[in-house]
């Protein structure tokens, strides 16, 4: 027999603590207290749940518990699930056409809730990219196809670390200046990267020279794109 209680459900492969609640409520009658992100979010504004998410789910979860009926609960988990996904929206809640909004206690801040942790400062990291041009050509490379970037074809870089890398990595000794920085930010940390020029190379470098007049078709990324931008507007001063 195919289980329908909480506790036998969750010891299928694969089944967690919300299905195993929605599959015993909603197809057994059994009494579970369902809670997935629209109920969070509708819990969270009907009692203003001032905790931040995901830190207090099991405090919320307690609190959905307190107004779950023990009949027809598998009707209540969808009844709020479709309050929040048609009218306690993230934006714009429509709260007018709310059948609790008179015992709503969040309904003057919506947005507020459910409160989320402060997002943790991203951290700051320096590097270097390198422009080696030579008979109208631009040395490009392959980064390796681990890490940030893989795979992808951009212009040389010396390390990304927390201190200025200066000319660490550079292509060739030759003649570098520093023309400016660019900044990206990625998903786990911003960049400021100096862009440094060096032109009519002598010695050969493994890589590929692309012609500068084709740059933007090298499909180099966003970063990469910044560089060069700024290395094409010193070019036509």
């Amino acid at each position: 027999m195919f289980p329908d209680t909480e506790t036998e459900l969750r010891t299928l492969p694969g089944i967690g603590a919300y299905t195993a609640a929605a599959i015993a409520a909603i197809a057994f009658g059994r009494r579970a207290v369902v809670v997935d992100a629209n109920v969070e979010r509708v819990v969270s504004r009907l009692v203003a749940f001032g905790e931040p998410l995901p830190a207090a789910k099991t405090r919320l979860h307690a609190l959905t518990d307190t107004i779950t009926p023990e009949r027809r609960s598998g009707d209540f988990a969808q009844a709020m699930m479709d309050l929040g996904s048609s009218i306690c929206t993230v934006r714009a809640p429509r709260c007018l056409l709310c059948p609790i909004a008179a015992h709503c206690a969040g309904k003057a801040e919506t947005e507020r809730y459910p409160v989320k942790p402060p997002k943790a400062a991203r951290p700051q990291r320096r590097g270097s990219i390198f422009w080696a041009e030579r008979d109208g050509a631009v040395l490009l490379c392959k980064r390796p196809d681990r890490g940030l970037l893989g795979g992808m074809i951009a212009l040389p870089t010396g390390p990304w670390t927390d201190s200025d890398p200066g000319l660490s990595e550079a292509p060739t000794a030759e003649g570098w200046r520093a023309i400016g920085t660019v900044r990206h930010v990625f998903t786990h940390f911003a960049l400021d990267a100096a862009v440094y020029r060096s032109e009519d190379v002598a010695v050969d470098q493994d890589g590929l020279w692309w012609p500068i007049e084709r740059i933007d078709q090298a499909g180099l990324p966003t970063l990469f794109a910044k560089a060069v931008a700024l290395v094409l507007e010193e070019r036509h001063d």
